[in-house]
């Protein structure tokens, strides 16, 4: 069972918009702090490096390097495959802006760079100072886990930690903006600098909708890809976004703020012995307690707050029993398929208001879904494929919470609020001549729809390659008339199927790409770009091993050969994941 990964968000937030606005719109000539006039290229240069799975940090960079620049300093923005470990050792000022990847993993675009700092090659860094933004989320028990190991191997290293760390939660905006607003002037201190203005800065505005302000779209279509029969439910959207203003490129992310499913508010109301009139406070306001739980908070996914309160409280002697023992692996376990209400009915005598119920609740977040379509080809709609998450669990039925959101709630008088966020690393090659190797298993496809689409549009004479699979041919082949039809005008080049369970002996994508090594590996030797997309946990790992296979046996490497050589398709963004 896969659910969408939540991944964050990074526009300007829009009191550092409001702020950066004010800055540049009340000054029209230079500044200048410093006795001497200097010039910008004579300013304190600083490096600011993100590692990022889908491009917020990336985004955050920017936001920092706007305010190193109001500041007089001159900042140099990159990604950490960018960076090698000599250049990082010469380095004086130093920001680092991290996510974590799933369990406390360092990204992808951060991982070569963690590895060659972390050896025992890595260099003295007592001339440098430096601080760490972190990205996490609390639900993961590694919260923040990259941004701690960078801040503590540079302090190892030597450097000098001018600001405390900020680890940052899924609603990061403030700290960020707070990190951000403290940190600059720390790096700035005891610098002669020049404030130079860019005359277009002035006319910058804030975008009219973001993660603040969704835009309020309308569902256009909602079609069952999968066959009744299937054992799974995958479904195509089209959402429009006309007269919105947004666009988005293929390779970006839709996200959506789902509400929750009136049934399980009326159940978790029932159970905790509440009408759902009770006024509760919600960002400085009261309101009813069931619209509070319905459009605000998470109600599928107890937090760490919650599930120890109601082991204090229920004196359930297993839950109270695992959270003694510190044994995460036992406590994912008892919590696989539970819910909140699952917890709730296991101590229906359990006293609670609604107050401390709700202050033990996280907000109800946006989830992020892979585009299935090209601006180019649908300029007013957005397509996605999500697959609806439903499962029986603890006597009860469970549902996904956006996907059956979309899928039983949202009809054409229904606001699906939303609003893109972009991944500048996962597009489709510039140079249209150059082959593309997608690697997409179930809603994986998705994006890679989207790059076929947007191929076709550009005329693009580039070779494509797409492997896709699920579980059975005959109930789950999604898009399969659109695919052969691009088989067939000669868009899609290759198209190879692994269809797990339609032999006894299961296949997956992995495999075909062993089958058909010797081509996989003249495609990359003639400058082919190689995309994943899909479950990050199993799938991704076992393609990333096959690769590493193909290429050692077909270009006759030694394991460490191709360990280098798909380094180098990482650094020259010709292998590149969309994963979760």
């Amino acid at each position: 069972m896969k659910t969408p990964h939540i991944p964050l968000d990074a526009p300007y937030s829009d009191s550092q918009r409001a702020w950066l606005s004010g800055f540049f719109a009340g000054m029209h000539t230079q500044m200048i702090q410093s006795a001497g006039s200097k010039s910008q290229a004579d300013a304190r240069i600083i490096h600011i490096l993100y590692g990022t799975q889908t491009g917020n940090s990336e985004a955050l960079a920017n936001d920092a390097a706007a305010s190193a620049k109001a500041h007089g300093l001159k900042p140099i923005v990159k990604s950490m495959d960018e960076v090698e470990l000599d250049a990082l050792g010469k380095m004086e000022y130093l920001l680092i802006i991290t996510s974590t990847y799933g369990e406390g993993e360092m990204p992808d675009n951060a991982q070569m760079l963690w590895e060659a700092i972390s050896s025992d090659a890595a260099p003295s860094l007592q001339h440098m100072k430096y601080s760490v933004l972190a990205l996490g989320d609390t639900s993961y028990d590694q919260f923040c886990q990259a941004g701690i190991e960078w801040d503590q191997r540079l302090a190892e290293l030597g450097a000098e930690r001018i600001y405390d760390r900020i680890d940052c939660d899924v609603d990061f905006e403030e700290p960020a903006e707070l990190w951000i607003s403290e940190v600059i002037p720390h790096m700035a201190e005891g610098a002669s600098t020049t404030i130079i203005v860019d005359s277009d800065a002035a006319m910058v505005e804030a975008p009219k909708y973001s993660r603040k302000n969704p835009f309020p779209a309308k569902l256009l279509v909602n079609r069952l890809l999968t066959a009744p029969e299937s054992s799974k439910e995958t479904r195509h959207y089209e959402i429009s976004i006309a007269g919105s203003d947004l666009s988005y490129e293929a390779g970006d992310a839709l996200c959506v703020f789902p509400t929750n499913c009136p049934e399980l508010v009326k159940n978790i109301l029932q159970t905790i012995n509440c009408s759902g009139e009770e006024e509760v406070p919600v960002d400085g306001e009261l309101m009813p307690l069931n619209e509070a739980l319905r459009v605000h908070f998470e109600i599928k996914l107890p937090s760490k707050e919650l599930i120890d309160e109601i082991a204090r409280r229920s004196g359930d002697q297993e839950l109270n029993t695992l959270l003694e023992e510190n044994d995460k692996e036992k406590l994912t376990n008892y919590l696989w398929g539970r819910d909140i209400l699952d917890l709730l009915l296991q101590s229906p005598d359990m006293d609670i208001s609604a107050a401390e119920f709700i202050a033990l609740l996280k907000p109800l977040q946006h989830r992020a879904y892979s585009i299935s379509s090209s601006s180019k080809k649908h300029p007013d709609a957005v397509h996605l494929t999500v697959a609806s998450v439903r499962y029986q669990s603890h006597d009860r039925e469970h549902k996904g919470v956006c996907s059956t959101f979309l899928a039983d709630l949202v009809d054409e008088t229904t606001d699906v609020r939303c609003f893109f966020t972009p991944n500048k690393v996962f597009r489709v090659p510039e140079d249209n001549s150059l082959p593309m190797i997608m690697v997409g298993p179930g809603t994986g496809v998705a994006p890679f729809r989207a790059f076929l689409q947007e191929r076709e549009v550009r005329q693009a004479t580039g070779k494509n390659w797409l492997f896709f699979g699920d579980r059975n041919a005959a109930t789950d082949f999604i898009y399969r008339e659109e695919l052969e039809a691009m088989q067939a005008s000669g868009l899609l080049t290759r198209l190879d199927l692994a269809f797990s369970r339609d032999q006894q002996e299961k296949i997956y994508v992995q495999d075909r790409m062993r089958e058909h090594g010797a081509e996989l590996f003249a495609w990359l030797e003639q400058g082919g770009y190689f995309f994943v997309c899909g479950d990050a946990y199993r799938m991704a790992k076992d393609v990333d091993k096959a690769l590493h296979d193909v290429i050692a046996e077909q270009g006759k490497m030694t394991e460490q050969q191709a360990v280098d050589y798909v380094n180098q398709l990482k650094k020259d963004k010709r292998y590149v994941r969309d994963v979760y």
